[in-house]
């Protein structure tokens, strides 16, 4: 008897190493597995210009870390809607309105077409940083109720078909890098859709995924990409990081200096194992 329907997901081309460096940037739901990549101590850089909703936001962090010389060897990019809002004054999208007046601004919704020209431009400048990244894209599980739920899946839609039709490309003479070129898409939101589909597995505003599905995601994650390397580091962490999160009845105790200092002393040889 089944009384689930499970998402099936291929194993990946490509494997994630221990020393690779990652990028997450995108919606809320990007910070949620960054942040599990940051805990389990690979190095990850999680939005560091803020949450990027749309596709044009997430171009305009690329950028940037372009334009600050980073350079990445995994990058995953977390889209969650299609709606922009464009500045009156300037005419250009802006990444966050700053609690400024509705009026100031204009909301647009983007085309497959507009969203896949945002995404292709993405992928370029990652590989212009490194060309061979290996690019991860994936839609936000978190629905937009402002929207309304049905205009919600709509925007998931065209950001699906957007990515889709970027794969095709790929798969043609995209790029000069296309022989190291290696783009992907990871299903969140199927699984959510399919996989978590009761209520418990969201969070209090039944429009989140729970702690639980978030975390059960990053775990289809991980069976997805991870080498047998990568998930040893993570293994091998998780005494160290729990002995780390400690706190102690008497921080000035030779007992617990001793155990910090034992501890400092596992995460450094840790770090220079794993050749972080």
């Amino acid at each position: 008897m089944h009384l689930q329907t499970t998402v099936t997901i291929k194993k990946a081309d490509f494997e994630i190493k221990p020393t690779d460096k990652f990028l997450f940037v995108g919606s809320c739901f990007a910070d949620k597995i960054g942040g599990i990549f940051k805990d389990n101590h690979f190095r990850t850089t999680v939005n560091p210009y803020g949450v990027m909703y749309n596709p044009a936001s997430v171009l305009h962090t690329i950028t940037k870390e372009k334009e600050a010389g980073a350079s990445y060897d995994i990058a995953i990019i977390t889209l969650g809607t299609n709606h922009v809002y464009i500045l009156n004054e300037t005419g250009e999208i802006v990444d966050n309105c700053q609690k400024r007046p509705a009026s100031l601004f204009t909301e647009k919704e983007l085309s497959v077409g507009e969203c896949a020209d945002y995404l292709r431009q993405c992928v370029e400048l990652l590989q212009e940083m490194n060309p061979a990244v290996h690019v991860i894209f994936t839609v936000s599980p978190i629905r937009y109720a402002k929207y309304g739920y049905h205009e919600s899946q709509l925007s998931k839609a065209t950001l699906l078909l957007a990515v889709e039709g970027l794969r095709s490309k790929v798969k043609g003479n995209f790029s000069p890098f296309t022989f190291h070129f290696s783009l992907s898409y990871f299903p969140s939101y199927e699984i959510m859709m399919d996989e978590l589909r009761d209520y418990r597995f969201y969070a209090d505003d039944m429009l989140h995924p729970s702690d639980l599905a978030v975390q059960y995601i990053y775990e289809r994650f991980r069976e997805t990409y991870f080498s047998v390397n990568a998930k040893a580091m993570e293994v091998e962490w998780q005494p160290i990081k729990k002995a780390l999160s400690h706190r102690p009845f008497n921080a000035d105790s030779e007992e617990y200096k001793s155990f910090i200092a034992k501890t400092k002393a596992d995460e450094e040889a840790f770090c220079k194992r794993w050749k972080l």
